[in-house]
């Protein structure tokens, strides 16, 4: 038996199934662990969204910022931008079932010793603090009325954490940070605009991860969403964002060894131009 963490998919089904044959993935016997952003910007959400869901209890997702937009997009919060690639999910014959499926993931998810979250962890916060913030979350977007939490969390743009957060703006600050975040300042401030590699960090933020935790912790963070960052293996920091949308590879890291396993993307039925992401 095997446990796999895998960084952002990002509808590349290609790659993505390329990678399960290298690692000859079983899902009778081993398990997926994906850190979020299946979806958007390559050319197969939809049937990376199928494969995801039907492999059943051996697959948990994350939910990362690319898989929130569809979420808020599904309901009517905000419309497809030009480089968005999820129209063939909301015109499925399954979309519902889809969505549903989506909504059940959690933002933060453990696996022994390991923590899966799609983008950084504040240093302030405990990993018992951040699971409960998280939990708070998921049980919102699980709930047969989520529009309206939905609403509040995607428009966020809280950046610093208050102890006198509302509902809204807790759950808003929560979503930024588990989904969004890359460089904070050590008084807890995140910074959602920067995406450059972690040198270029703006004056008084850091990555994240560089950042002491105020509370010694023992778990190990698996994350994504940084893809100019790449693969970084620490012994306390996993980050797996191998850039595959952008034709690097796509990587596994296998829990119970440690060892990294990647697939080249770049392949004709997977990389989208650089030119059509930015425009």
């Amino acid at each position: 038996m095997a446990t796999y963490a895998i960084g952002d998919i990002q509808g590349c089904l290609a790659s993505f199934q390329k990678l399960l044959h290298q690692i000859s993935f079983n899902p009778d016997v081993d398990r997926l662990c994906l850190v979020g952003d299946l979806v958007n910007r390559g050319p197969d959400s939809l049937g990376v969204l199928r494969l995801a869901k039907n492999l059943g209890p051996a697959c948990v997702t994350v939910i990362g910022n690319h898989d929130l937009h569809l979420l808020a997009v599904h309901a009517g919060i905000t419309s497809l931008q030009k480089k968005d690639t999820l129209r063939p999910i909301l015109e499925a014959p399954d979309c519902e079932e889809l969505i549903f499926w989506l909504r059940q993931q959690p933002l933060l998810h453990q696996e022994r010793e390991y923590v899966l979250i799609h983008a950084g962890l504040l240093p302030q916060w405990s990993i018992d603090q951040a699971k409960e913030l998280a939990k708070d979350v998921e049980v919102a977007l699980r709930s047969d009325q989520y529009q309206d939490p939905l609403a509040a969390l995607y428009q966020s743009t809280a950046c610093e954490w208050r102890s006198d957060f509302s509902a809204d703006e807790r759950r808003g600050f929560t979503t930024n940070m588990l989904t969004r975040l890359r460089v904070c300042s050590s008084d807890g401030k995140i910074n959602l605009r920067f995406k450059g590699e972690p040198h270029q960090a703006p004056e008084g933020f850091s990555p994240w991860y560089l950042l002491p935790p105020a509370s010694p912790r023992s778990e190990t963070i698996v994350f994504g969403h940084w893809s100019a960052l790449g693969a970084l293996i620490t012994e306390k920091y996993i980050g797996i964002d191998g850039g595959c949308i952008w034709g690097h590879e796509l990587i596994a890291f296998c829990l119970e060894d440690r060892k990294i396993h990647r697939a080249s993307c770049g392949s004709h039925d997977d990389l989208i131009s650089v030119n059509d992401l930015l425009e």
